[in-house]
């Protein structure tokens, strides 16, 4: 097994039996992942190869380089796996979220504006599973998501990063 080197891409593997570097998850259980907490079909994936940089730092490219890749950014990060539980990035859920069909929560403008702003908020009426949700809300005519929040105990935690927060 090679270690994880966290100045280089690299990319998943495909299944755990073609797993080379130890601890690296798996481009079936990112995918899966997606479809079984979210509801996004694993079809959306197709054209996008999957790559590790650092422990758990996982991001999405809608292309094909050379594995190994020695570059500052390959796509847009999507996942982090370095905890327990994994954490869709803001830009994952911006960029995917609209597919998801589980785990989705509508915040109103005040609760949105709130939450742009990187404020945790008591909301009760969620009856899904805690942990971390894609948040929508509607943009003209139609929910869009506008990013990942945690869910735990009653209260939406913002999971917007400090330097895209908004005070609208």
């Amino acid at each position: 097994m090679r270690d994880n080197d966290g100045h280089q891409f690299g990319r998943l593997p495909a299944t755990e039996s073609d797993r080379e570097v130890e601890g690296r998850p798996t481009r079936e259980a990112v995918v899966d992942f997606w479809q079984d907490r979210y509801g996004i079909p694993t079809a959306t994936w197709d054209d996008y190869s999957f790559w590790e940089r650092g422990s758990g730092k996982i991001w999405a490219f809608h292309g094909e380089v050379p594995s190994p890749a020695r570059i500052q950014g390959l796509g847009m990060s999507v996942l982090r796996t370095d905890h327990e539980h994994w954490k869709p990035t803001t830009n994952a859920a911006q960029r995917f979220g609209g597919l998801a069909t589980d785990c989705v929560i509508h915040l109103d403008d005040p609760e949105a504006t709130a939450f742009l702003a990187g404020h945790d908020q008591d909301i009760d009426r969620w009856e899904g599973d805690w942990g971390y949700l894609v948040v929508t809300h509607d943009i003209g005519v139609e929910p869009e998501p506008i990013g990942t929040g945690l869910y735990l105990y009653g209260e939406l935690r913002s999971q917007i990063p400090k330097g895209r927060q908004r005070d609208l």
